[in-house]
């Protein structure tokens, strides 16, 4: 479906992101991976994907915290590429507290991640598609991008305005060949998540798997994780001739959590 396109999944090491990068080149689409971790890890796993889905597969790293490395890496990206067909914004981190008890530093770098780099990597990636007259950019938003939740000042606002900056950019591209559209999951079971698993069992005396049931009634009706593998489904679907005209919309796969 995807033979022959360029993909860069940011934050794509391990996780979510990783999943939607094996997805994607599964369809046949080149890819590049970034994010942080072990480099033979890192190695096995780019190898990995050339290997059992024939594609090129390239590993960078940069700090999208900062503009200037996150506009670079894009054209890097493009380099080692030939070009940007499609841009997965995966990469994001959270912190947890009352906004008056909000470290400012900690502010600070979950808007960066999980917005600016939105904006700083979709602008340097802009240029390419245009001028081929053909992208596909996916912002991997969350149900807090609908919804919010207590003492997540940060990750619900930077969401929130990844919504909106998916919609400027589908508006400000519409009828050239360019959609970009936000996938909203609801809990999937990542290594973030496991931490918030982990912390409610602790605070309520119960173990691990009865604490993820927990965690998932509080929110999400199906009482199933969403998995990686379904987003990058989904990121696939995006990307394909199915998905010309969906543009600037929301795809929520939380398990009913913004239905309520």
């Amino acid at each position: 479906m995807l033979k022959g396109k360029r993909a860069v999944v940011t934050g794509s090491t391990s996780g979510i992101g990783l999943a939607i990068a094996r997805e994607l080149a599964a369809s046949g689409a080149d890819v590049v991976i970034n994010g942080f971790g072990d480099a033979r890890e890192i190695e096995n796993e780019r190898s990995r994907i050339e290997a059992e889905f024939g594609v090129r597969a390239f590993y960078l790293g940069a700090d999208l915290m900062d503009a200037q490395a996150a506009r670079d890496f894009i054209q890097a990206a493009a380099r080692e590429m030939g070009g940007i067909d499609i841009l997965v914004n995966n990469a994001g981190i959270q912190h947890t507290d009352r906004i008056e008890n909000f470290p400012v530093e900690k502010w600070n770098a979950v808007i960066a991640l999980n917005l600016s780099a939105v904006f700083h990597c979709s602008a340097a990636a802009l240029p390419h598609m245009q001028a081929q007259g053909w992208g596909r950019i996916i912002n991997i938003a969350s149900a807090h991008g609908l919804v919010a939740s207590e003492n997540k000042a940060a990750y619900v606002a930077a969401k929130h305005g990844v919504m909106g900056l998916t919609k400027v950019t589908a508006l400000e591209n519409a009828g050239k060949g360019i959609t970009c559209n936000a996938i909203c999951p609801g809990w999937v079971r990542t290594q973030l998540v496991e931490r918030q698993i982990e912390a409610l069992a602790e605070k309520q005396g119960l173990d691990i798997e009865s604490a993820a049931r927990e965690l998932l009634s509080e929110k999400q009706p199906s009482l199933q994780f969403v998995t990686p593998q379904q987003l990058g489904a989904a990121a696939v679907f995006l990307s394909s001739d199915a998905a010309a005209q969906m543009t600037g919309a929301s795809l929520s796969m939380d398990g009913g959590w913004t239905a309520r």
